[in-house]
């Protein structure tokens, strides 16, 4: 059933009427639909252009719908309509009859698909938050597995500081915390109601939208029709914040990949996230951490096809804004699988303490702790840094560690040199020494095993709900 025919005396191309048509993609919105259209249905009611029968027979047959596109997968699969909101209606003619015409008063598909989009939105900003809390969850239970073990920190991809083990995991559920804020923001830009806007300049009947407003849950009314139809700015958002946790998921993976090579060794995947090679029977690839860093483009791509579909549009509404859906659901998707993959990494890993303590035998990483030592007994910074230098110079000469070299050829380079130097030079010393806040040290990283803790049992908005 074409949802607006009259004006034409001619059918469409064939070849144009698949390239119109986006039931292919919008068909996932039909909850959303049904919702927004059963609330505009009591509006319709109470503005007096509905009977109170008519709004009853649109009601059942609406929750009809709903029942068969929850329960019948085979329902929406052979429709030829052209997009969702005209399924909709003529699923609802074909049950109800003549009063299901009458529930599109007012009402445009500029309007309805933003509310529609919206909704949907909205439960999916809910979903992704589940899936974020998820994975920082499981960095807290290994962070808390394994409080004391110290492991190598890096800079440039080159052994820097020791640093414990919950402080590095820590570090990454920080950066999913951030994700989660932006993902808040992005549902408060969302809570925003559009139905009413009509096609572009309002509704011409008397429909009420604060109580569309509460029906649908939205915490606010869109202030400007005009933008209500035309605004994909959340989706902007939300795709934006997509893309930044899916760069920090690619981040995650290329460290894990390489703590876990035979290089590092400190860090085991199990066989349910690695695979296997066709030729070489050794192999263990991180095919699981890979996939994710392969995925970033993919959610990076969208972003960079939204805002190219939007940067040349004309107020109000244009049908290149059809296109949106494919990123937004794309984006969904893929952030839902690989949140889903990256617990299953970070739950399931393996950490070999006797390995990482061996990382932490070379490559010098207290000689910080060794220049900060001169700097305790009177020496300025920049020339003890120089002088540390020079001592590992001689080490790196002899292929001894800092710890090997004998006191008496300390002294021959500053007679500052005593024999509590070797004890600054542990790791543990160094590790302690770091109490600043947000540093290494047990005790601070106690307290922000703690304070994580309890931020993961703070509720996000899409979780609370928004207020009506």
């Amino acid at each position: 059933m074409s949802t607006w025919g009259g004006r034409f005396t001619q059918g469409m191309d064939e070849a144009f009427e698949r390239f119109n048509a986006s039931f292919g993609l919008d068909r996932r919105l039909i909850l959303e639909d049904i919702e927004g259209s059963m609330a505009y249905a009591e509006a319709l009611e109470q503005a007096g252009i509905l009977s109170p029968r008519e709004l009853r027979r649109i009601l059942e047959g609406l929750g009809e719908i709903r029942d068969r596109a929850r329960q019948d997968p085979g329902f929406l699969a052979d429709a030829e309509d052209e997009d969702v909101h005209s399924f909709v209606e003529a699923r609802l003619v074909e049950i109800i009859g003549e009063p299901g015409l009458k529930l599109h008063t007012g009402r445009s598909r500029n309007d309805q698909v933003a509310v529609d989009t919206r909704l949907f939105l909205k439960k999916a900003i809910g979903k992704v938050q589940q899936g974020l809390k998820g994975l920082m969850g499981e960095l807290l239970s290994q962070a808390k597995g394994r409080p004391d073990l110290v492991v190598p920190g890096y800079t440039h991809l080159r052994k820097a500081q020791p640093i414990l083990l919950a402080h590095y995991l820590l570090a990454w559920f920080e950066m999913f915390s951030r994700d989660r804020d932006r993902f808040d923001d992005c549902f408060r830009r969302t809570d925003c109601m559009p139905l009413g806007a009509g096609a572009l300049a309002g509704n011409a009947f008397a429909v009420d939208r604060e109580f569309l407003r509460k029906k649908l849950k939205f915490s606010r009314i869109s202030a400007n029709s005009l933008d209500a139809v035309s605004d994909r700015d959340y989706l902007v958002d939300f795709v934006s914040a997509g893309s930044v946790t899916l760069v920090h998921l690619s981040r995650l993976a290329e460290d894990l990949i390489f703590f876990s090579t035979p290089e590092c060794g400190w860090i085991e995947l199990s066989d349910e996230v690695t695979t296997g090679s066709s030729l070489m029977p050794q192999k263990k690839n991180p095919d699981s951490l890979e996939l994710l860093r392969g995925k970033t483009g993919r959610v990076i791509g969208n972003l960079t096809r939204l805002l190219v579909l939007l940067k040349g549009l004309p107020l109000t509404y244009n049908k290149d804004l059809q296109e949106d859906k494919e990123a937004l659901f794309d984006t969904l998707d893929t952030l839902l699988e690989s949140l889903q993959v990256a617990q299953v990494v970070v739950r399931t890993l393996k950490i070999d303490a006797e390995a990482a303590r061996r990382a932490l035998e070379g490559d010098f990483m207290t000689a910080t702790d060794l220049a900060d030592y001169l700097v305790r007994k009177g020496m300025a910074f920049r020339e003890a840094h120089g002088l540390v230098g020079r001592i590992v110079l001689e080490c790196e000469r002899q292929r001894i560690h800092l710890s090997e070299l004998p006191l008496s050829r300390y002294r021959q380079f500053s007679s500052l040199f005593t024999e509590d130097l070797f004890q600054a030079l542990s790791v543990q010393h160094s590790i302690e020494a770091r109490s600043v806040a947000g540093g290494t040290s047990p005790a601070r990283v106690a307290e922000a095993l703690s304070r994580a803790e309890e931020s993961l049992t703070l509720r996000n908005p899409s979780e609370r709900g928004t207020s009506v």
